[in-house]
C-alpha cells in the first residue's frame, strides 16, 4: 500500500530535474500522473514511471498558456477520472542584473512561473469547487493539495535575478491567498524551494556530485516532502514554506511585524521619523538584510 494510492496527481515541468524526481516519487507512492512538460522528455518520464509498474501519461504544452493548462486538467480528468494532486514546478531562468534585464526575459521567467503556477491551479480549483457543490453542504469532501515551487532567490532576492526572483516571491504569496481560500473545499496549498541540482543549478561547482557519501544536491532528496504534502499524512499543513535541502527541512516564517513606531495620535514629520531610527531597526539595522537561507 503507498500513501498516494487511488490519487491523482499533475507534475508540471517533469520532464527532467526536480519535477521528474516529484513525478517518479508521486508514482512509486501509488498516485497515477500526468507527466507534463514541453517536449519529449515528459514521454521518457512517463516510459521511467511505468518500467516500475507506475501509472502516468504525458502532457506536452506550456503551462504558461491558459489553454494549455486547461487542457492539461482535462487531461488527467479524461484519463483518471479525477485530479488530487496538483504539483506546479514548470520554470527556467533568464538572469541579467536589473540595470541590464531586457522585457522579453523578464515577461518569460515571470510568465511560466507565477502566470504557469496560476494557470494550471485555477482549472484544478474550478473542478474541486464544482465536485464540493455538487456532494452538498455538509457532506465529507476529498482531500486535494496544491504543491507550489518557490527559490530562495525568491525568499531572499537573489542579485542578478530580478525576472525570477520577483515571479517566486509572488508564487509565496498566491500560496498564502490559495490556503485561505480553498480550506472550505478541503484543499491545502503549500509551497517548497528546493535546492538541488538541476538543469538550472548544475552549472555551478558546489552542485557537483560528490565522490563519494550523502549526495546532498541529489533532486531526488526534495520529492519525499511533496509525497508527504500530497499525502493524508500532511492533512493539517497548509499555507507554509519549507526549504529543502539534501536531509534537512526548514520551516520558513511568514511575514512578521518586526518593529513598530507610533507617534500618539499625530501625523509624522520626516525629522521625527528619523530620530526614533534605532526605535524602529534596533539593533538589525536599517541596510539591507543579510541572506538568511542555510548555508550551503
Amino acid at each position: 500500500m503507498g500513501v498516494l494510492d487511488g490519487k491523482v496527481a499533475i507534475v508540471t515541468g517533469a520532464g527532467r530535474g526536480v519535477g521528474r524526481c516529484h513525478a517518479e516519487a508521486l508514482a512509486a507512492a501509488g498516485a497515477r500522473v500526468v507527466v507534463a512538460d514541453l517536449g519529449e522528455s515528459a514521454r521518457e518520464t512517463v516510459a521511467a514511471i511505468a518500467a516500475r509498474g507506475g501509472q502516468a501519461s504525458p502532457f506536452l504544452g506550456s503551462v504558461a498558456s491558459w489553454e494549455a493548462a486547461e487542457a492539461l486538467v482535462a487531461t488527467a480528468l479524461e484519463t483518471y477520472g479525477d485530479l488530487d494532486i496538483v504539483v506546479n514546478n514548470a520554470g527556467f531562468i533568464r538572469d541579467a542584473p536589473c540595470f541590464a534585464m531586457e522585457e522579453e526575459p523578464f515577461d518569460a521567467v515571470v510568465e511560466v512561473h507565477l502566470k504557469g503556477h496560476y494557470a494550471v491551479t485555477r482549472f484544478a480549483i474550478r473542478h474541486w469547487r464544482e465536485a464540493a457543490k455538487a456532494a452538498g453542504e455538509g457532506a465529507e469532501l476529498a482531500p486535494r493539495r496544491i504543491i507550489n515551487t518557490t527559490s530562495e532567490s525568491g525568499l531572499f532576492g537573489g542579485p542578478g535575478q530580478i525576472n525570477y526572483a520577483s515571479a517566486k516571491g509572488g508564487i509565496v504569496s498566491m500560496t498564502m491567498v490559495e490556503a485561505r481560500e480553498l480550506g472550505r473545499y478541503a484543499v491545502t496549498a503549500n509551497c517548497i524551494a528546493p535546492r538541488a541540482r538541476t538543469p538550472m543549478t548544475e552549472v555551478n561547482p558546489k552542485f557537483a556530485r560528490p565522490a563519494e557519501g550523502f549526495d546532498r544536491y541529489d533532486p531526488a532528496n526534495v520529492s519525499p516532502v511533496v509525497v508527504w504534502l500530497a499525502s493524508d499524512l500532511a492533512a493539517g499543513v497548509s499555507g507554509q514554506v519549507f526549504i529543502v535541502l539534501g536531509d534537512q527541512i526548514h520551516r520558513m516564517q511568514p511575514a512578521v511585524v518586526a518593529a513598530s513606531i507610533t507617534n500618539g495620535g499625530a501625523a509624522w514629520t520626516p525629522e521625527q521619523i528619523a530620530a526614533r531610527h534605532d526605535e524602529l531597526f534596533g539593533a538589525a539595522g536599517s541596510g539591507v538584510p543579510a541572506w538568511a537561507g542555510p548555508p550551503m
